[in-house]
């Protein structure tokens, strides 16, 4: 945890935004993979852990903002527990280092929140995304499971939002620690890509350095000869030369923040000409794009801005032809490059998505477009100094959505469609990294893992 000032000040600016009413936030439970007593690995409710730090199950917790006050509901662990579990502190213990004084059995939440419904008090809660969370709240205030969601707290998101959005040093200093699992996670993989390994082996290696250092991962790791394919967790392929391995993977911190990183690797140590001209035209737009990162200034202008430069690039590689400005705002750089240039990170991947992506990644000022792949941009507002985000552009080639398209005739006075089918068999190509935006432009986060087409070479090839 960190000091209880850094959750007293987040919970005091809670209050002091929404101004009255009662606060709910349930923790996570326990979930079972297949019977009760075999769960998966726990993992705490993330906008839980902002404002309260207690990681284990079955909590609860209560911020009055009329009596200011803050509870926590739980149950202290009886000796059938701890014959199980070992010693557990006291619940009031845990909750004095969250700077609260105050706790409650569970089973007394239910009176809570209906004593002040019935008072017609107004009471916040974040949108939940799990079932179980679910029927508790609808339990909780009389309502239905399947319109709970319609119910929250719209201002209670937009200022959880704001809160988690901005970093303080102490977040980036765990970011920072989930990076450096990170970069032995990745510069691994990179040594183990060699023809005739599996994918299951480097996979299992990498995802064994996150453990060993009592972390989780932050997320299924994608790992795949097939990198056209973009969430492919599938690692039965053989290791071939002449192919490209796309690895997007990351720790998670012992506090639950993340890392995102993604490198495209060579297996046996080299690129062929064609690989090195797509992977350069990557490589330009994803530093750019971070040349690019300043206070002020919308993502999506930088999305855009990679758009052109990942188009004219497969221009002078003859796929695409005409005026880029052109090609661009048609969309046709999106049967390569069909997602969005990245989305903010902390205690999620994603972060706080949970809460809507919508929220987080748009306001009042800029609002999602429609358009096929530049629609799938998870952030795009102004940036703000504190903010976190990934930087991963990528360039692929989707032989179900090239069939689509030239079944269409769609853009077919932008695209080259003959010149593109001789890159069917290509694969993908993405390069990320994780930037804090400062007062003065922005910082990589970590030390810098290999990307350069000559870097990756020499690793890869040792």
């Amino acid at each position: 945890m960190f000091d209880a000032r850094i959750y007293v000040q987040r919970r005091n600016r809670l209050k002091e935004k929404i101004k009255s009413g009662l606060i709910i936030f349930l923790g996570n439970e326990e979930s079972p993979m297949n019977y009760p007593g075999n769960p998966y690995h726990f993992r705490q409710d993330s906008s839980f852990l902002y404002f309260f730090g207690l990681d284990f199950p079955a909590l609860a917790a209560v911020i009055d903002i009329d009596e200011d006050k803050a509870i926590i509901f739980g149950n202290d662990v009886e000796i059938e527990d701890i014959i199980w579990m070992g010693f557990q502190p006291l619940l009031l213990v845990r909750a004095k280092g969250a700077g609260i004084e105050e706790t409650a059995p569970l089973n007394q939440l239910e009176e809570t929140v209906k004593k002040a419904t019935k008072k017609g008090r107004k009471v916040h809660f974040l949108p939940p995304y799990r079932p179980e969370t679910r029927l508790k709240l609808a339990q909780l205030l009389d309502l239905d499971p399947d319109v709970i969601g319609d119910n929250a707290s719209k201002e209670l998101i937009k200022e959880v939002v704001a809160q988690r959005s901005v970093k303080i040093d102490e977040e980036i200093d765990e970011m920072e620690k989930a990076h450096s699992i990170s970069y032995e996670m990745h510069t691994t993989a990179m040594r183990m890509a060699k023809a005739g390994v599996y994918e299951r082996q480097i996979v299992g290696k990498i995802e064994g350095i996150a453990f060993s250092y009592g972390c989780q991962l932050a997320f299924p790791t994608i790992l795949t000869i097939d990198g056209q394919i973009l969430h492919n967790h599938y690692h039965g392929n053989v290791l071939k030369d002449g192919r490209l391995l796309v690895n997007d993977s990351g720790a998670e911190s012992e506090m639950h923040y993340a890392s995102d990183i993604t490198r495209t690797i060579p297996v046996g140590g080299k690129f062929t000409e064609r690989q090195k001209e797509i992977y350069e035209i990557v490589l330009n737009s994803q530093e750019t794009a971070i040349q690019s990162i300043k206070a002020g200034i919308k993502y999506r202008e930088i999305h855009l801005k990679i758009s052109k430069i990942i188009a004219s690039g497969l221009k002078d590689l003859a796929m695409i032809k005409g005026d880029i400005e052109d090609a661009v705002r048609e969309g046709v750089h999106a049967m390569f490059f069909p997602h969005g240039l990245g989305h903010l990170i902390g205690l999620d991947v994603h972060d706080m998505e949970d809460l809507g992506e919508d929220y987080v990644g748009y306001d009042d000022k800029t609002k999602r477009s429609d358009q096929f792949g530049f629609a799938y941009l998870r952030f795009a507002k102004e940036l703000q100094p504190g903010h976190v985000l990934t930087v991963e552009p990528g360039i692929y080639f989707i032989p179900a959505l090239i069939d689509k398209w030239k079944g269409e005739k769609k853009l077919a006075q932008f695209i080259d469609y003959e010149k593109v089918d001789k890159y069917r068999d290509f694969g993908g190509v993405r390069i990320e990294d994780n930037v804090l935006v400062t007062e003065d432009g922005c910082r990589v986060l970590g030390k810098s893992i290999p990307k350069k087409v000559i870097d990756l070479e020499e690793i890869t090839a040792k």
